[in-house]
């Protein structure tokens, strides 16, 4: 008797892209690289102290896990399903096109919003490394006039975009340099910083390491535990970028996922040496380096540049941070673009959508429209209202988790039947001990952990919404009485709803399961 599972792609198109560009190696650097780590790092690691105190290294290992959960999930529905569209196409396949449609436009608009920010945070960080290069406080302040900000953000979105415009190839060799660089800088910084908080050569705020830190249980409080987590979980954000390359990736079936798990694994564990050294040089306090000082919460690196790397190499991590947010900037184009792509594809946005270069082999309209959104967002946002785009940062946390755990149940439930089956082995009690692992590893990979990854997520998503509503999360500001952060994570989400209903008036093919159905695999048992 054997096992020979029916073949649940037969709907799925070509998408014309190149085929076998990318292999393992540069599917990592191009996940990573998605990640910024030491942009993350710099950015979270003040705020996530000002939740929870000493414990955020618990707080970063604490989103780790829904994240690697998750990841299964992604491995598995890539093995039977490798398409670029991800998350749109199985939701589509587990549930229905109209779950589909909406997680693939919480992606999209995730990567939107990241992509604004990263090139915000850009800029920032370019006339920062200018002024302390030539040692001069003008040039470093060019970043804060708005017309000359917005404009080389506009010229950074630009240079991204065109990168990304002439294929993954291009894309990965530019992030070999640029995420090599980054590491190497963060492995420089963490050595130094534990080796002088050791030595005591660190300010009198040092702390010794204590195993403490790493105990989740010591958390003040449920809501400070969802805050730092709902933070964690952004900074982990963009592992799956090797899954959106699934088409071309060597092995696309088995070599994506492998390496979002392998990225995982990377980015947690420089994620926990950094937050360490981070905190035994600085400590948590309020004043001066310490890391809970929230006058430099949102860029504590700038911070501890000097003092950890001393004036001669502070320019390194300054260049870091500005090679993580450029290098991020550029892969992150990668997602929205192929997904965009994919729906177009499958005739759930207008045709033009789905156009590929014939040279390049990339999603050449779906890439330009995504830098288009990019700029004339941030630039809106810019103008509109600084507390706006604050506040869209902080929704963040609703959209990701609303877009990966649909992707974490459309597993579970796509491999509902490989799940009975793993209770109820079909087969002759002779043969159990033959079987059993293969149903046990479907129960685990297939069932178990994308289950508690998504109810992790729910929970999460939940809590979060609960407390944007008030209106002193975020930068306090309010909507009829409720927090801004919440009208614009569920309005955006909302907006994507009216679309997707303009879109099933337009062109119904879609929705009516015509191209692109419902699959629930299943085993054909042969004697």
């Amino acid at each position: 008797m054997t096992t020979k599972p029916q073949d649940p792609s037969t709907d799925l198109q070509d998408k014309g892209l190149s085929r076998g560009a990318v292999g393992l190696l540069a599917s990592i650097v191009l996940s990573v690289s998605s990640v910024a780590p030491v942009y993350a790092l710099t950015a979270t690691l003040g705020p996530t102290v000002g939740e929870v105190g000493l414990q955020m290294p618990a707080v970063f290992l604490a989103g780790f896990l829904p994240m690697l959960l998750v990841a299964y999930a992604y491995r598995e529905l890539n093995r039977v399903a490798p398409d670029c569209g991800t998350s749109f196409t199985w939701t589509v396949k587990a549930f229905n096109p109209y779950i589909g449609w909406m997680c693939g436009w919480g992606a999209v608009l995730a990567t939107i919003i990241v992509l604004s920010n990263l090139a915000g945070v850009a800029v920032s960080f370019f006339y920062l490394l200018l002024g302390q290069v030539t040692g001069s406080a003008d040039v470093a302040a060019f970043g804060d006039n708005v017309v000359v900000h917005v404009l080389t953000c506009l010229a950074f979105i630009v240079v991204a975009t065109a990168i990304s415009y002439r294929g993954v190839t291009t894309t990965t060799r530019v992030q070999f340099v640029l995420v090599g660089f980054q590491m190497l800088v963060l492995a420089l910084f963490s050595a130094l910083a534990i080796g002088k908080a050791v030595s005591g050569g660190a300010p009198e705020t040092s702390l010794a390491f204590d195993p403490a830190w790493l105990d989740i249980t010591a958390v003040p409080s449920l809501s400070a535990f969802t805050a730092g987590l709902s933070l964690s979980i952004f900074i982990y954000w963009g592992w799956d970028t090797s899954l959106t390359v699934n088409e071309e990736t060597a092995g696309s079936a088995r070599t994506p996922g492998r390496a979002a798990l392998l990225t995982m694994i990377i980015i947690v564990a420089t994620y926990l040496i950094v937050a360490i050294a981070a905190q035994m040089y600085a400590g948590i306090g309020t004043e001066g380096i310490g890391l809970g000082n929230p006058e430099t919460g949102d860029n504590v690196f700038a911070a501890l540049a000097g003092p950890v790397l001393g004036e001669g190499l502070a320019f390194l991590l300054f260049l870091a941070v500005l090679a993580s947010s450029a290098s991020s900037l550029q892969t992150t184009f990668l997602p929205p673009a192929r997904t965009l792509l994919a729906m177009a594809t499958y005739r759930a946005l207008p045709a033009r959508f789905a156009g590929v270069h014939p040279r390049f082999r990339t999603p050449s309209y779906a890439t330009l429209a995504a830098g288009i959104a990019t700029g004339v967002f941030y630039t809106a946002m810019v103008f509109i209202s600084e507390n706006v785009l604050i506040d869209t940062i902080y929704a963040l946390g609703l959209m990701i988790c609303f877009y990966y755990g649909l992707t974490a149940y459309a597993c579970v439930w796509y491999f509902r039947r490989d799940l009975r089956r793993s209770v109820y082995p079909p087969c002759r009690l002779r043969k159990l001990r033959r079987l059993a692992i293969p149903h046990v590893r479907d129960l685990v990979f297939k069932g178990v952990l994308p289950l508690t990854g998504a109810i992790m997520l729910t929970l999460v998503f939940v809590q979060t919404a609960v407390d944007t509503m008030d209106p002193a999360y975020g930068s306090g500001s309010s909507v009829f009485g409720v927090g801004s952060v919440f009208v614009i994570g569920v309005g955006l989400l909302a907006f994507g709803l009216v679309l997707m209903l303009v879109w099933r008036v337009r062109n119904p093919e879609f929705f009516r399961g015509e191209t692109l159905h419902r699959h629930t695999p299943s085993l054909v048992i042969d004697d």
